[in-house]
């Protein structure tokens, strides 16, 4: 009997890099739990991503709720759980990928007060997009949902140490989803599980589009870029498949850039 597929986890599988690691993960073997919070308009795109990951031989679970929400997380949590132990392999996720793209983009000082960002703002900013990381590696260890041989992997940006206005709140999110990265990095690698953020370039996404002023961050990126093109998810979706097998996990801490050189020219 042959065994079965292992699972990946993947935050924010709806769109942008989750989306295009969802499938790339699916073509290389695996079934994906997927997490996302999508309204009605965009449900079909979930259910064509499902359809894709079927079509590659993988099962998909996904969940419609928000990934910062402590009890919808320990519900999926539990249906990860019984499904795994269904299929009898209770730790059978050995790829989780933090990809979740929800924050308030607005300047820290403004002329008009309301106009700037508020602390609820900023700490939902941080919750969602940095410490929920800490969170869900919590709770799926202690579900015992991932063993030896795994890797999670956490989205970040070049705009973790630059500046771009409006910017602010997600920089500082992306900053302490890097230290969040190494801490648990050291904590895991005893148990031979690999822990590392991936920096990509400037990748026209959904997420990307919100960003005011991102027309002119694509001009930037074109006009210096020695490839003379940006970052795809596909480029970060084949990194992740690449490195994601037990062999790797003495690379553990890291920031990976995955931009083509562009953090070096821009």
């Amino acid at each position: 009997m042959s065994n079965p597929r292992k699972w990946a986890l993947v935050l924010g599988a709806s769109s942008g890099f989750g989306e295009a690691i969802s499938l790339a993960l699916a073509r290389s073997g695996r079934n994906v739990f997927g997490v996302h919070l999508d309204r009605r308009s965009t449900l079909p795109n979930v259910e064509r991503i499902q359809g894709a990951i079927a079509a590659a031989g993988g099962k998909a679970a996904f969940f419609n709720v928000n990934a910062a929400d402590a009890e919808k997380r320990a519900e999926v949590v539990a249906e990860m759980k019984r499904v795994l132990a269904g299929e009898g392999v209770p730790d059978g996720i050995d790829v989780l990928v933090h990809s979740l793209a929800f924050g308030t983009l607005k300047p820290f000082v403004a002329a008009v007060p309301a106009d700037g960002i508020s602390r609820a703002q900023m700490d939902m900013t941080l919750d969602v997009m940095a410490h929920s990381l800490v969170y869900w590696v919590q709770d799926v260890l202690q579900a015992g949902l991932m063993g030896p041989g795994g890797h999670v992997y956490a989205m970040t940006s070049a705009g973790g140490h630059r500046i771009w206005p409006s910017y602010g709140a997600v920089s500082a999110a992306k900053s302490a989803l890097e230290s969040h990265c190494r801490q648990l990095a050291v904590e895991l690698v005893p148990r031979q599980i690999a822990v590392n953020a991936i920096r990509a370039g400037v990748t026209d996404t959904p997420a990307l589009r919100k960003i005011p002023g991102n027309e002119r961050m694509i001009e930037h990126c074109l006009a210096l870029h020695p490839g003379k093109r940006l970052t795809t998810p596909e480029d970060v979706a084949g990194v992740v498949v690449a490195i994601s097998r037990p062999e790797t996990v003495w690379m553990t801490g890291n920031v990976l850039g995955v931009d083509g050189t562009e953090d070096l020219v821009g």
